[in-house]
């Protein structure tokens, strides 16, 4: 029978003292919702239904296909799985319940806990973790058979209690119906609020079997309430990355500084050195060797290439591209094959054909520049007028001397050459020398292009 789920995302977070929503904080890159989402998506093959607080409706566009229900007063996890049950009432099956603030809870884990309770003939399977550390999970109690008889919340353990270390990590998957009729019945709390532990304690007094799934990876249950339960989820989720691509053939030459974010494919033979940074939607082809120091998100890299110390942002670099050190691609920079960009070298919204050579403290904007051809040392397009932005291009095998200044909007022929420190402020035929301040042609290099 098919399994629904449940996402509890309506706390405050207050203790992140964050004006960003806390499960809008990113992990790896990515919103810890949307971990959330996209793990009970994947576990139970359906789109979640979402509980969040007043006010926070800006957040659904976040997640695509999901349903969003709202907890007018937040009275508690039992009160806010509640408000699911006009969007999922008429489901039968059972229905998976997680919480919004703990992204690393893999989709293996929650796929272990619809098995258990399509085996549980209770009407209710939790998830536990024996841990050093209680990060304030309530504490599982036993008979001396091992059964399941509830939960004690840390705030009212007594001092044995508080020395067991097994845990309920507050994942559940329920029997539909069974969940609804106890959740109306659940007792409300010193503070005035309803918990879904009370559902274990429900299950124990009803003398239901209660089944669990015990995770074996601490990691996957730290709770975000506080930025510093942020960072360690971020060390975990890093390290998961890491170990995947290793993995998977890509070599990763100081594992603790590399910084790889959930979105970023990789190849196999890629090589990350230290202290490198993947970000957002970026691919990287098969033998490129990225970093030390490096910066890319958003980009697409080819094959063979080496990027040294650079930033790079929403840019595509084709096969066998060099780049540094200190090189910055910004939006719209697109470099073709066997492009070598020298250090301290940008470029912006401009592309760059086969073979071009762009030396260092040079910049590139709003520019297409053809095949082979060669941008000297200290080259500026100067593309802004204070009004808006003109456009360069430049020819197949020109020749553009160092420190020119090329004044946009300009052409510069195919096989053309400017004079080192020009000041090019109109068009250049092929074939065509020019130089000065401001450059004037000075001669036709028909002869030297035959």
């Amino acid at each position: 029978m098919s399994c629904e789920s449940i996402v509890l995302a309506a706390g405050l977070g207050t203790r992140m003292r964050s004006p960003l929503p806390k499960i809008l904080h990113t992990v790896a890159g990515r919103p810890m919702l949307k971990w959330v989402a996209e793990t009970c998506r994947e576990a139970t093959g359906s789109p979640p239904t979402i509980v969040l607080g007043p006010g926070q409706e800006a957040i659904q566009t976040l997640v695509a296909d999901a349903t969003w229900v709202v907890q007018e007063e937040r009275l508690g996890t039992g009160h806010a799985a509640l408000q699911a049950r006009a969007a999922l009432g008429g489901h039968q099956g059972p229905i998976l319940i997680a919480n919004g603030d703990m992204p690393l809870v893999t989709a293996g884990t929650m796929a272990a806990l619809i098995d258990a309770q399509a085996a549980n003939p209770g009407p209710i399977t939790m998830l536990t973790v024996k841990a050093g550390e209680s990060r304030g999970f309530g504490r599982i109690l036993r008979e001396s058979d091992a059964r399941i008889t509830g939960v004690i919340e840390e705030a009212h353990a007594t001092p044995e209690q508080l020395a067991i270390q097994e845990f309920n990590a507050g994942v559940y998957c329920v029997r539909a119906e069974w969940l609804w009729e106890q959740l109306d019945n659940l007792p409300v709390s010193p503070k005035g609020e309803y918990y879904l532990t009370d559902l274990v304690s429900a299950a124990a007094e009803l003398e239901q079997e209660i089944a669990w799934v015990e995770t074996r990876d601490p990691g996957e249950v730290i709770g975000i309430n506080t930025q510093s339960h942020l960072a360690e989820a971020e060390a975990v989720a890093k390290q998961r990355i890491g170990t995947y691509w290793m993995e998977q053939g890509v070599t990763l030459q100081d594992p603790s500084s590399t910084y790889i974010e959930l979105g970023v494919s990789l190849s196999s033979g890629v090589t990350i050195l230290a202290n490198t940074h993947l970000q957002g939607e970026t691919r990287i082809g098969a033998g490129s060797v990225i970093g030390p120091n490096t910066v890319i998100k958003d980009s697409r890299v080819g094959e063979n290439c080496v990027v040294l110390a650079s930033h790079l942002e929403g840019a595509t670099l084709g096969d066998r591209v060099q780049i540094g050190p200190f090189g910055h691609l910004r939006t719209g920079a697109e470099l073709a094959d066997e492009v070598h960009m020298g250090n301290f070298g940008e470029v912006k919204n401009s592309r760059l054909g086969q073979g071009v050579k762009m030396g260092h403290f040079s910049y590139i904007g709003d520019a297409t520049i053809g095949a082979e051809t060669n941008i000297g040392a200290g080259t500026i397009t100067c593309n802004f007028d204070g009004a808006k932005k003109n456009e360069t291009h430049i020819g197949r095998e020109a020749f553009i001397g160092s420190d020119t200044m090329l004044v946009a909007p300009l052409r510069i022929g195919d096989g053309a050459r400017t004079g080192a420190g020009s000041v090019v402020t109109k068009d250049v035929d092929d074939h065509c020398l020019a130089v000065g301040m401001p450059a004037r042609v000075i001669r036709r290099l028909e002869e030297d292009h035959e």
